[in-house]
């Protein structure tokens, strides 16, 4: 892989965009919906084929407020309108064999791994 690259980024692909709000995505606009790879890469000899994904725009009725881009065990992230993240903390977990520094690294790992591909380098 090279370097500079997160492991989930995808160099070459087909995009096939639904859009409900424009004709064609906006530079810079951020939209709301669901992406779906369809089909895989293939690569042959002769034929190569990048892997194809669409992306359907919600409605915007569907649409949360604060949409969570991060759902953990123990934390949760939520992009505001402003485009700022929020790290949530779910409720403490009450059982007789809680220990606070399991719990403090395990919490700090699910903030790693959540912001891991959400914020540039």
């Amino acid at each position: 892989m090279p370097k500079g690259w997160h492991r989930n980024t995808n160099l070459g692909c087909d995009l096939k965009t639904v859009l409900r709000s424009d004709n064609t995505m906006k530079t810079g606009k951020e939209y709301l919906g669901m992406l779906r790879r369809d089909t895989d890469t293939f690569v042959d000899d002769f034929i190569g084929r990048d892997a194809h994904f669409t992306f359907v725009e919600a409605e915007t009725w569907t649409t949360k407020r604060n949409p969570r881009v991060f759902n953990g065990k123990y934390i949760s992230v939520t992009r505001r309108d402003d485009g700022t993240l929020r790290p949530n903390f779910k409720p403490l977990p009450t059982t007789d064999d809680f220990n606070v520094a399991s719990y403090a690294v395990a919490v700090g790992n699910e903030l790693m791994w959540a912001l891991e591909g959400l914020v540039e380098k």
